[in-house]
C-alpha cells in the first residue's frame, strides 16, 4: 500500500519520493510535510499513524528532510503540543531533563576520556602526552551531535575509544584529508586500514617509551599544535628530543 508507514528518499519532482525498493511514489493529496527540527512533534506524528519519513543519504550519513503525514494530523498535534508547552509545568520538566542529560554527559565524557587513556597505554615517560591526547580525543568525539563512534551504544566503550583514537589520528597525523582517493568500491576502506596500521605503529613508540623527535613525529606535532589550549609548557615526555 502506498500509504503504509515507511522510510523514503527525496525525489526531484515535487510531492514525490522514492521508496526503499526504488519506486517513485506520489505523496497523497491530503498529506503535508512536517519539516525536521521538532523532535517531540516528529515522534507524535509517527506514533499517531501512517507517515513517510524522508531520509537523504550522503555517504554513510543520514539527514532528515521531514515527515509526510496527513495535514490534519500535523495541524492537530502542533496545536496540542503548543498548549502543553505554554504550561509552566512543561518548562520545569524540560529544564529537569536538560539538567539530567547535562550531568550524564559530563559523566560519560570522563568515562570516555578514561577509556581512551587506557587504550593508549603510553609508557610513563609519555604520560603527559597520553593525558592531553585522551582529553583532546574525548573533546572531539563525545559532544552530542558529533556523529562520531563515541556516540554509539552498539559496541563497548573500549572499542569506541579505540575507534575514536584511530579516527582522530587519521585526520591529525596523516595526509588523509588531502588524499585523492579513487571512487573505487572498497578503496577508501583499504586506505583507512593502511593508515590505521601506521597509527598503531606510531602509538607503539609511545607505549614502549622510545625517544620521540617532536620536530618530525606526526603525533608530537599534532599535540604541539594544541599545546596552548591545554596551557602546557611542553609535550612528549622526558624521552623526547
Amino acid at each position: 500500500m502506498l500509504t503504509e508507514t515507511r522510510e523514503v528518499r527525496p525525489f526531484s519532482t515535487p510531492r514525490h519520493v522514492v521508496s526503499a525498493d526504488g519506486r517513485v511514489l506520489a505523496v497523497p493529496a491530503d498529506w503535508g510535510l512536517l519539516p525536521p527540527g521538532d523532535a517531540a512533534l516528529s515522534r507524535r506524528i509517527k506514533q499517531a499513524g501512517l507517515s513517510w519519513t524522508v531520509i537523504e543519504m550522503k555517504g554513510r550519513k543520514r539527514f532528515s528532510r521531514g515527515i509526510w503525514a496527513p495535514a490534519a494530523r500535523i495541524a492537530a498535534l502542533q496545536a496540542e503540543l503548543l498548549v502543553e508547552r505554554q504550561d509552566p509545568s512543561y518548562q520545569r520538566k524540560l529544564d529537569a531533563g536538560r539538567q539530567r542529560r547535562a550531568v550524564e554527559q559530563v559523566a560519560y565524557a570522563e568515562d570516555f576520556r578514561s577509556a581512551v587513556f587506557s587504550y593508549l597505554r603510553f609508557h610513563p615517560t609519555h604520560r603527559a602526552s597520553a593525558e592531553v591526547l585522551s582529553q583532546m580525543i574525548s573533546d572531539h568525539a563525545v559532544p552530542v551531535g558529533s556523529g562520531t563512534v563515541a556516540r554509539t551504544e552498539r559496541i563497548p566503550i573500549e572499542q569506541r575509544a579505540e575507534a575514536a583514537t584511530i579516527a582522530w589520528m587519521r585526520h591529525q597525523t596523516t595526509g588523509y584529508d588531502n588524499m585523492v582517493i579513487p571512487f573505487v568500491k572498497g578503496k577508501r576502506r583499504e586506505v583507512r586500514r593502511m593508515l590505521a596500521q601506521r597509527s598503531i605503529q606510531l602509538l607503539a613508540r609511545y607505549r614502549q617509551g622510545l625517544n620521540v623527535d617532536r620536530a618530525t613525529c606526526p603525533l608530537a606535532r599534532a599535540l604541539e599544535r594544541h599545546r596552548d589550549h591545554f596551557q602546557l609548557p611542553g609535550l612528549g615526555g622526558a624521552g623526547a628530543t
